[in-house]
């Protein structure tokens, strides 16, 4: 039983160290997801596919939470999600000028 107890401190010990690591990779990866959220509408007005952009009341719901996530990431000095979310906001605004002065 003692072997028992002991393999099973150094399991959740062992899978401790995984919380943090995989809660900031999630995080990473929903910024990612939400940044990538309105570009295949945005890409589908540039190729002439459809004359609709995407809803505005989403895109800024977008655009707010991210802004948000952004100063957050900031405040905490997370230099990976503030270059993530700012490049992200740097490509769709590139795209929006792109789809509205071309």
């Amino acid at each position: 039983m003692e072997k028992f107890n002991e393999w099973k401190e150094d399991l959740i010990e062992y899978f401790e160290g995984f919380s943090k690591a995989s809660a900031d990779t999630f995080a990473w990866i929903s910024v990612v997801v939400l940044l990538g959220a309105t570009i295949p509408g945005f890409l589908a007005v540039m190729a002439k596919v459809t004359d609709k952009m995407p809803p505005l009341d989403i895109t800024l719901m977008l655009w707010t939470g991210l802004l948000l996530y952004f100063i957050r990431s900031a405040i905490l000095k997370d230099m990976l999600m503030v270059v993530t979310i700012g490049f992200g906001f740097a490509i769709q605004a590139i795209l929006l000028g792109l789809i509205f002065f071309i």
